[in-house]
C-alpha cells in the first residue's frame, strides 16, 4: 500500500522486508527513505493524517491485528484500537476527528467510542469518507449468495451515511467483477 501525505511532499508505503511487512517513508522524488517500524510484526495499511502529523496502520505487534496511531516521524506509536477488529482499509475523516476502517468500523481518532457500523458473515473492506464526512463509500460480498462468501464472489460498492444509515448498494456488477465497482467508487467519493 502507498499513500500520499495531504500536499503530497512525501509518501509512506508497506514493504516486506525481511519477512515482515513494515512502513516506510520518503520524499515524494524518492529521495530520504526510512523505515518507521522496527517491530518483528506485520505492520501495514498507513493512512495519513488529514494534517499530515500523524499516520494510522494496522499491526499484530501485541499478537493480533489492531489499529495504532503514530506521528508522521514513526515516534510515539499507540494501540487505538484493542479487540481484533480488523487490520485494512483505514481511512480519516476529512476534518481528522474519526477513523474508519475495514470490517466497517468507525471510532474517533484518539481510539475512543469504537463502533461497528455493518455486521453480517460478508466483508466489508476499504471505506473512504466523502469530502464533506458525512457519508462512507465502501467494498462488500453482502449480496453474494455463497455461504460463506468467497473472494471471487459478487462485490459490489455501497455508500451509507456516517452513522452507518441508509445503506445503499451503487453497482450491480457481474459475480467476479470487481472492474467496474472500482470504477464507481472512485466517482462517488469525488
Amino acid at each position: 500500500m502507498t499513500t500520499a501525505a495531504p500536499g503530497g511532499g512525501c509518501i509512506a508505503f508497506t514493504s516486506f522486508r525481511d519477512h515482515i511487512t513494515q512502513i516506510y517513508v520518503m520524499n515524494a522524488d524518492g529521495s530520504g527513505q526510512a523505515r518507521l517500524t522496527d517491530k518483528s510484526a506485520s505492520e501495514s495499511g498507513p493512512a495519513w493524517s488529514p494534517d499530515g502529523a500523524r499516520i494510522a496502520f494496522s499491526s499484530d505487534r501485541d499478537g493480533r491485528f489492531d489499529i495504532y496511531l503514530m506521528n508522521a516521524d514513526g515516534s510515539d506509536p499507540t494501540r487505538l484500537s484493542n479487540a481484533e477488529v480488523g487490520s485494512s482499509g483505514i481511512s480519516w475523516s476529512p476534518d481528522g476527528t474519526k477513523i474508519a476502517f475495514s470490517g466497517i468500523f468507525v471510532m474517533n481518532a484518539d481510539g475512543s467510542e469504537l463502533t461497528r457500523l455493518t455486521d453480517g458473515l460478508h466483508r466489508d473492506l476499504s471505506p473512504s469518507w466523502s469530502p464533506d464526512g458525512t457519508r462512507i463509500v465502501f467494498q462488500s460480498d453482502r449480496d453474494a449468495h455463497d455461504d460463506p462468501p468467497s473472494w471471487d464472489g459478487n462485490w459490489e460498492i455501497y455508500v451509507m451515511n456516517a452513522d452507518g444509515s441508509e445503506l445503499t448498494r451503487l453497482t450491480d456488477s457481474e459475480r467476479g467483477d470487481t472492474g467496474s465497482g472500482h470504477r464507481r467508487r472512485t466517482e462517488a467519493t469525488r
